[in-house]
């Protein structure tokens, strides 16, 4: 059989830890010698998985396309594939491998996707995709938890707000920033608190008072109504950092602009004096905010009919449908379904799924402590650099500003491979075990779902379903990733009837 290689790489450690793409290509060379395969193609590309717009990649699907014979497509691993388990062009080729127009080789996962795959190995590689993208996204997750450790430390990641600016600070050399009051707007800001802390203004009026007194933003221009308005409700100007990725608030430890008396007196006059919001979210309704109506696009919105039925029907936003009730069990009728389909997962066919994931791992557990030496040595070659440059400095052979420039350029360097070693070492390698937990999550789901509240319900439900809509009185769903994967599997269970 003819076979085309393909090797990936996109980041700097990959190449480095024993994945560059010389490396890549000469397993993939030595992996068709050995299965007997014509390679008459190598694509090799520097290249995200990410991005939507992959034009090397697409080169390959081009070359698939043109040929007329069945092709072998070799890779590395099946990250190497793609990281992003909704790319389209997973499912393209997957969908020619079941075709019998083309076979996926993955020589490091000793993992062959045909159309002669069994359900436990289609099984697997919808596993193995899917913990591809989930190593990358604990990466970023380890990187948002150490901006969130620093927040907690009092520091904030981002810019400063009007009224402030940042600074170098003087630890690190001034690799590090910090955060001072503006001494050409902090004043401003402060008039702005106190100006609509006496109840006589709007916000629309209040930004004309700031056009007034020469309140501008960071870009020189007058402030919009949203801008004041942001600036009326943001907590750091007494002292507090709120991230709105997790929406939580953490004390800041930089100087502040006004007292929490007139921050909270100003947020008293912006929600009316007075004034109890309706808090809608607190009513118990499971499907509250997770359906669309299939005919117009608009929100299926809950409400209480006799005191204790629950229905649901289309808020006819744009006057185009006839509205028409639904109670909340027909509704939760497929889902159970779906619930007690899962349940059937046999603890067989789990252990199976877990075993061969323990074995593909065994090639990544290995890029990682690769990859972490490789960030070491570029660390070191950094403190290398910087010793040489104090040596360059006492010879006289630099100047002052040379040594300050490049010591700060090394700085900031070592400063980033600090933080990539981090991502590094939190980043979860046990996929089996994750695999595991996923696995048998599914199978409790039908027991977990009943014995909740409202609101872990609802969370459940956003977990398994995506694109739910109601089309007349039926719900319509598809299920997400990967239980969609384990319900057909769970379908194909040998120990059910039928």
């Amino acid at each position: 059989m003819k076979a085309i290689i393909l090797a990936r790489v996109s980041t700097e450690e990959q190449k480095e830890a024993g994945n560059s793409l010389p490396a890549q290509i000469e397993r993939l060379k030595s992996y068709c010698i050995r299965k007997g395969f014509d390679v008459v193609r190598t694509f090799s590309f520097d290249e995200s998985a990410y991005k939507t717009k992959r034009d090397e990649f697409d080169k390959v699907l081009e070359y698939l396309k043109a040929s007329k014979e069945k092709i072998a497509v070799c890779f590395d691993k099946v990250d190497r594939l793609s990281r992003n388990v909704f790319d389209k062009r997973v499912s393209l080729l997957y969908d020619k491998a079941v075709a019998n127009e083309v076979e996926l080789h993955f020589a490091s996962d000793n993992q062959i996707v045909g159309s002669s795959m069994s359900a436990v190995e289609k099984f697997h590689f919808g596993i193995n995709l899917g913990l591809a993208k989930y190593y990358s996204d604990a990466i970023s997750d380890s990187v948002k938890r150490a901006f969130e450790q620093k927040r907690r430390s009092g520091q904030w990641t981002g810019p400063a707000p009007i009224g402030y600016k940042n600074v170098p600070s003087d630890e690190d050399g001034g690799l590090r920033k910090s955060i001072i009051p503006d001494p050409d707007k902090a004043h401003l800001v402060q008039e702005l608190f106190e100006t609509y802390a006496t109840d006589n203004y709007s916000i629309r009026t209040l930004r004309e008072e700031s056009v007034k007194i020469g309140l501008k933003s960071k870009a020189g221009k007058t402030l919009s109504v949203s801008m004041v308005e942001h600036i009326l409700k943001n907590p750091f100007y007494y002292g507090e950092a709120h991230s709105r990725t997790r929406d939580l608030t953490y004390p800041h430890g930089y100087p502040r602009l006004i007292k929490k008396e007139l921050f909270d007196r100003c947020q008293a006059i912006l929600n009316g004096w007075k004034k109890k919001p309706f808090q809608y979210a607190a009513k118990p309704f499971i499907f509250r905010g997770l359906l669309r109506c299939s005919q117009c696009g608009c929100t299926i919105s809950p409400e209480i009919k006799k005191g204790r039925l629950i229905y649901y029907s289309c808020t006819n936003a744009k006057g185009t449908c006839k509205r028409v009730y639904v109670p909340e069990k027909d509704l939760l009728r497929p889902v159970y379904e779906v619930l007690e389909r899962l349940s059937t997962l046999s603890q067989e066919t789990i252990d199976k799924v877990v075993e061969g994931l323990k074995k593909s791992s065994q090639a990544k557990n290995v890029y990682h402590k690769k990859a972490v030496d490789a960030l070491q040595r570029e660390y070191n070659d950094a403190q290398t650099k910087i010793d040489r440059l104090v040596d360059l400095l006492a010879e006289g052979s630099i100047t002052t500003d040379i040594y300050d420039r490049k010591l700060k350029e090394w700085k900031e360097k070592q400063y980033e491979i600090n933080l990539r070693l981090e991502e590094h070492t939190r980043a979860d390698e046990s996929y089996h075990i994750t695999a595991g937990a996923v696995l048998n999550l599914a199978r409790r789901a039908h027991e977990i779902f009943d014995r909740s509240e409202v609101p872990e319900k609802r969370s459940l439900l956003n977990y398994l379903l995506q694109n739910a809509q109601v089309n007349g009185k039926k719900l319509e769903f598809t299920v997400r990733e990967p239980f969609n994967m384990i319900l057909e599997q769970a379908s194909y269970n040998p120990e059910l009837p039928g």
